[in-house]
């Protein structure tokens, strides 16, 4: 029995980036010799154990054969015979195909190391082509590494954009998508991940509402950019620069997608853009069951972005409507993440990434106002039940005409 240290701690390393989590393989063993040493199986899918110490995952080196259509189309093969360089190459990646023994000894039959330091996303063998999620694993490992300037290997993208092109991609559950395309969204560098699912071809299958923004112009007074697309992929860069929570990552890519459903004639205008997109941002929820708060803020931040950056503009009582659309009351977080959703928009632009966002503390002074309205002084005075929720808005649309005045002054 021999046990390696394999895959991302082995990369990890290399590159001098901190090991968070390690996976081994064991070559030359049985299931019975992993459960007399007192290891523990998880599942029965797989020859994978749990240490009975670390509680770090083993596996047992195996081989793999596509056996049907997906990510999970596989048929898995596990036996003493197994060698290390068998099991190595069904791996992804060569960068992901290296492995260590308790000595640091690197095993490296497919080059990983060299490509490491030439900064070289490339897969191992053509079995690449037979796992679709291998098209998201390489684009979020291009996100993941674009500060250190790996760029993705052409052959490697002629593989991506063959299996984009195949129909394999629609297998892919929305489970196992959504959990590839939230990481990479949480990556330094988000952007990448949809412009190399762009370059492969598969953005138009699997989020085609994104890909019919590339090519869409805006009025380039207030888009110096001027594509849509592009700014989408500027909105992302800024969310990921300024350390946004998923929920607002989410929230930015999905923000204009009602700009690629206006008619060619119209352009560069895009009226009720922010209407039009909801059915858009409501189908690509469902599509990869995007958790609630998720869908909620792209939702919102898709409706009414705009009236963010009017906010100075806007009248106390279009002001009141919005806070109550958000019901700032009780969820004060969600309207947070709105007013940084449309700074980012706002800094998604080329040439103005560094403007300054006045509309930001005036909303968040806004939101302080109307939730300052008292109840109490109003239950004394008799008002209850719909007349104490009419009584209520009528206040704090009283007390948001003076915070306008005041900031207006």
């Amino acid at each position: 029995m021999q046990i390696y240290k394999v895959g991302g701690a082995v990369r990890d390393r290399l590159l001098g980036k901190p090991v968070t989590d390690i996976d081994w393989v064991v070559v030359g063993a049985t299931t019975e010799e992993m459960l007399a040493k007192g290891f523990r199986p998880v599942g029965a899918d797989f020859p994978v154990f749990l240490h009975p110490k670390s509680g770090e995952e083993y596996a047992l080196a195996r081989t793999e054969r596509k056996s049907g259509r997906g990510y999970g189309g596989f048929t898995f093969h596990a036996s003493p015979e197994v060698t290390l360089e068998e099991d190595l190459i069904r791996r992804d990646l060569t960068i992901n195909a290296m492995a260590e023994d308790d000595q640091q000894n690197l095993t490296d039959p497919y080059h990983g190391r060299r490509d490491l330091e030439e900064r070289i996303l490339r897969h191992v063998s053509p079995a690449f082509a037979e796992d679709p999620l291998r098209v998201l694993r390489v684009a979020r490992f291009a996100a993941r590494y674009a500060e250190l300037g790996f760029k993705v290997a052409s052959e490697t993208l002629a593989l991506m954009r063959q299996l984009s092109e195949s129909g394999e991609l629609e297998a892919l559950t929305a489970e196992r998508s959504w959990k590839e395309i939230s990481r990479a969204l949480m990556e330094d560098q988000p952007q990448v991940f949809i412009q190399v699912l762009r370059d492969c071809g598969a953005l138009k299958v699997l989020m085609p509402e994104v890909d019919a923004l590339f090519g869409v112009p805006q009025p380039q007074a207030h888009h110096p950019e001027i594509d849509s697309g592009i700014h989408t992929l500027s909105v992302l860069e800024q969310s990921a620069l300024y350390k946004q929570p998923l929920t607002v990552r989410w929230a930015c890519l999905l923000h204009d997608l009602g700009k690629g459903l206006t008619p060619e004639e119209e352009w560069p205008r895009h009226i009720a853009h922010e209407h039009k997109g909801l059915k858009l941002i409501k189908a690509i929820n469902e599509r990869f069951k995007a958790p609630k708060d998720c869908q909620e803020l792209a939702l919102l931040v898709g409706q009414y972005h705009t009236h963010g950056h009017r906010a100075l503009e806007l009248k106390a009582s279009t002001l009141l409507e919005l806070l109550q659309s958000f019901d700032v009351y009780r969820r004060p977080q969600r309207f947070e993440e709105f007013i940084v959703a449309c700074e980012m928009d706002a800094r998604g632009r080329k040439g103005l990434e560094q403007r300054s966002y006045p509309q930001a503390d005036y909303l968040r002074g806004a939101a302080n106002v109307a939730r300052g309205v008292a109840v109490q002084p109003l239950l004394e005075k008799g008002f209850k039940g719909p007349e104490l929720g009419e009584a209520l808005k009528r206040e704090r649309l009283k007390a948001l005409k003076a915070y306008k005045e005041s900031a207006a002054s």
